[in-house]
């Protein structure tokens, strides 16, 4: 049987699950999907891990595509991703509409889920925008960080109490029973990240891992990608 190895980063996981059975249908291959966040995905690649579709930001694929460990001319562009802010399905939204609303709304929340900021791109802007609304020192505290955005939308929606929130991206956030989106951040803090999708140079099918590519970039997924919050 044919088999697909995919490191995916975790902002594509409902897009690429929800391909993956029609891959198998039509190639009757066995695939592997590995959901990581971009930084962990980089770490794994470089370390040897087999890898036959790689999705990652679009910055990254190009670095990776001048090392020759992607297939340059297979690079195919996904969409764009906002970072937002998520709440338990049925909790108050809070105001995050600018500047000032956004910052007194973060100043005021009980605990804030959000994914790893050493590894995650949302987690690391999400401090980053503490830091420039001076809350950094005083929400420090009520930060919850999990290893990547989805499992800190689902310990969001398993939590308990009020006044809580999550930070991630919105097709994360879109992915997960349980949260709604507030609203993506406002600017100046917006910060949409460019996914792309390309055939590991290390592929031991780059027919196979070809037509993956196709499927999850292509017009047939165009209204799947939108769905789980893609602006494509």
């Amino acid at each position: 049987m044919k088999e697909l190895h995919l490191l995916s980063a975790g902002a594509a996981q409902s897009v690429a699950t929800a391909l993956i059975p029609a891959l198998r249908a039509a190639e009757s291959a066995e695939v592997r999907a590995t959901f990581r966040p971009v930084g962990a995905l980089k770490e794994m690649l470089l370390a040897g891990e087999p890898c036959d579709v790689l999705v990652s930001t679009a910055t990254m694929l190009a670095e990776l595509a001048r090392d020759w460990r992607v297939l340059p001319a297979s690079i195919r562009t996904l969409g764009h991703v906002q970072t937002g802010i998520a709440v338990r399905s049925g909790e108050p939204v809070p105001a995050i509409g600018d500047r000032a609303l956004l910052r007194a709304s973060l100043a005021a929340v009980a605990g804030i889920y959000l994914p790893d900021p050493d590894r995650a791109t949302a987690g690391m802007h999400f401090v980053k925008l503490l830091r420039a609304l001076g809350l950094y020192d005083d929400v420090a505290p009520r930060l919850h960080a999990h290893p990547n955005g989805a499992s800190a939308m689902e310990a969001l929606a398993s939590s308990r109490g009020s006044g809580l929130i999550g930070c991630t991206q919105v097709t994360e956030i879109k992915a997960t029973p349980g949260v709604m989106l507030a609203g993506a951040l406002p600017a100046p803090f917006e910060l949409a990240t460019t996914y792309a999708v390309a055939v590991c140079n290390s592929s031991r099918d780059p027919e196979l891992a070809q037509r993956f590519v196709q499927m999850l970039a292509g017009p047939d997924s165009l209204e799947l990608r939108r769905q789980a919050g893609f602006e494509v």
